[in-house]
């Protein structure tokens, strides 16, 4: 592990920093305290030698933009920017859980609990969506699972990037750095128009937000090869495994979700993530389950029988009542 960038008690502006909790290639990210409001958040800061690299930090400016300019519960909350002693650094919420990846490490989700993660990634890209951003990079590593089961959007480095040069796409299986004339993004998880070097929209987060769906209920990967190339093509050519062919029965709605988010023609996958939500709250709500014939037949024949049994007590009680006036 390379040295961190700094040391628990450095100070940036008013925070106070603890320790390291991770490090990436944009920079590190520490766990810290607001000495003003005695507040535990969590300081990214970018690395040196992003600092002198133009794209790079172009990227971390964006990301603190676009995410300044949101509010959602489930998409991580900016609380400030800076820069001191030529550091630039943004704060962030401090979440406490885990990401998606390290969660799927152990197996398939629940399919209630895959349900729930995907409606509420829903809600986050509708919100992400209706600010006119694209996200670009939607995965399990930009997906944080909290403690109390709420999923917070990670990662907008990537998002709203102008489509420079030639439009080749890059790709890695884990991340793809940022370089001029490059269209970068995860192979597996980009749509196919990103990966021909096509322009991104809303949908194309909604193909990534379909393979995610499908690595929940399925424990593996949608799209998946030994080399970046054969994980290219396989998304590019080939559908992933029906999920109840390897792994367990899901819901037939449910896997028609799931097929329609990864349909290779954006025009016919969902077209926003409102509708996904949608459809996967259809497919959670618990069916009346149909009456089995016997019972509905057995059911028709006790109200036969006691409309029967009305009929002869209402007549009964005619008759009697003719017979006592016929008395006087």
């Amino acid at each position: 592990m390379s040295e961190p960038l700094l040391s628990p008690g450095d100070r940036l502006g008013p925070y106070r920093v603890h320790d390291r909790l991770g490090a990436g290639g944009m920079g590190e990210v520490f766990r810290a305290v607001d000495t003003r409001l005695g507040r535990a958040v969590a300081v990214k800061v970018l690395s040196a030698h992003g600092a002198h690299d133009p794209d790079r930090l172009q990227r971390f400016q964006q990301e603190a933009r676009v995410v300044a300019a949101l509010s959602h519960a489930n998409v991580l909350a900016l609380h400030d920017v800076g820069s001191q002693g030529g550091v630039d650094y943004a704060v962030f919420e401090l979440l406490e859980g885990q990401t998606l990846r390290r969660r799927l490490e152990s197996g398939p989700l629940p399919v209630a609990q895959a349900v729930d993660y995907g409606v509420q990634i829903c809600r986050g890209l509708a919100a992400v969506h209706e600010r006119g951003v694209v996200h670009r990079d939607l995965k399990p590593d930009n997906v944080f699972v909290t403690r109390g089961g709420e999923i917070k959007i990670l990662d907008f480095g990537l998002a709203k990037l102008s489509q420079r040069g030639s439009g080749i796409a890059a790709c890695s299986h884990d991340r793809t750095p940022t370089e001029p004339g490059l269209l970068v993004g995860t192979c597996g998880y980009m749509a196919p128009e990103q990966a021909r070097g096509r322009p991104a929209d809303a949908r194309s987060d909604i193909f990534s937000l379909g393979a995610i769906l499908y690595e929940m209920l399925s424990g593996r990967r949608a799209f998946a090869g030994p080399t970046p190339a054969d994980t290219l093509a396989a998304l590019l050519t080939r559908d992933p495994p029906d999920i109840s062919g390897i792994a367990r029965a899901v819901p037939r709605g449910l896997e028609r979700v799931v097929r329609r988010c990864l349909e290779r023609n954006p025009e016919q996958r969902f077209q926003s993530a409102r509708d996904v939500a949608f459809g996967l709250d259809a497919v959670a709500e618990p069916a009346e389950p149909p009456r089995p014939a016997g019972a509905a037949a057995l059911a028709i024949a006790v109200l036969a029988l006691a409309g029967i049994g009305l009929l002869a007590t209402v007549r009964h009680l005619s008759l009697s009542g003719t017979a006592r006036g016929r008395g006087r």
